[in-house]
């Protein structure tokens, strides 16, 4: 964990095929799992997050099998950096909505408290 942020940059654009400028939040976990840190691009310029846990240990989200890169939501993150257990381990987010489905919704079934046309 003494890399620092041009050396983490390196990672990004050699190790993954994404681009250090896209907006994406990288996540970079210690061995020990005690400090984690995340390298990201706010616009103006590229900035490093650092945390070290006093107890306990960072949340175990990825997998060893040398899978594609895990995504997490913005709350997610922030539980990560949290310290919660739950991370990776259950659903945190709701599922992602696919607009092609043909989402059909019954007008009886909901009605406004207010609605007097309906009685």
């Amino acid at each position: 964990m003494r890399k620092s942020y041009d050396t983490l940059g390196a990672i990004v654009t050699t190790s993954m095929p994404r681009t250090l400028l896209s907006g994406a939040v990288f996540l970079f976990v210690g061995r020990d799992r005690r400090r984690a840190k995340a390298l990201f691009f706010d616009g103006t310029g590229v900035c490093v997050l650092a945390k070290r846990l006093d107890k306990g240990r960072f949340a175990n989200v990825w997998a060893d099998d040398g899978a594609a890169p895990l995504t997490l939501s913005a709350s997610e993150l922030a539980l990560f950096f949290e310290g919660s257990e739950h991370v990776g381990r259950i659903a945190l987010s709701p599922a992602v909505i696919d607009p092609s489905r043909d989402l059909k919704v019954s007008p009886q079934k909901f009605s406004s408290p207010l609605d007097t046309t309906r009685r």
